[in-house]
């Protein structure tokens, strides 16, 4: 029997001023509305392509989720290191070529990692109906890619 994989629909962050975490991830320009579910917190959803990226509150008791690396493909990765920089972000790699396109990471203004990247063929895969980046590389028996070692020390 065949089964589809699951693709990954939705990601949520906590932060203690969702105002100003919006602000930052609008310059990497995500679009947010916000909303309020029932009696839960206020909180910032952007929808794109059926997948949901949400900031809540973040609220006493709670774990941060500034472990969490969160990856997003862009445009142009320098021009938005460079507007992300005058905003507060921390560097945490200057924008380079990689094998994955061109790559940096930064922290947001709340520490989540943020890695950032232009897939080479980044102008068709925004134009296509593809979900996932496109690019292939060599796998591991262990289910890692080539390169994840070194991406997740940064």
């Amino acid at each position: 029997m065949f089964a589809a994989p699951p693709h990954l629909n939705l990601v949520v962050i906590r932060s203690g001023d969702i105002d100003r975490a919006v602000t930052f991830y609008q310059m990497m320009g995500l679009v947010f509305e916000k909303h309020s579910h029932g009696s839960g917190p206020e909180h910032y959803a952007s929808e794109v392509s059926g997948f949901v990226f949400e900031i809540y509150p973040l609220s006493e008791g709670q774990p941060p989720t500034t472990s969490t690396r969160i990856g997003f493909s862009v445009d142009d990765v320098d021009a938005i290191v460079s507007s992300l920089k005058n905003l507060g972000a921390k560097i945490v790699s200057t924008p380079k070529n990689s094998e994955w396109g061109r790559r940096a990471v930064v922290r947001d203004l709340d520490g989540h990692s943020i890695e950032l990247i232009t897939p080479p063929n980044r102008d068709i895969i925004a134009a296509s109906d593809e979900t996932s980046t496109g690019l292939v590389t060599g796998s591991n028996p262990n289910g890692m890619s080539a390169g994840d070692n070194e991406r997740s020390s940064e």
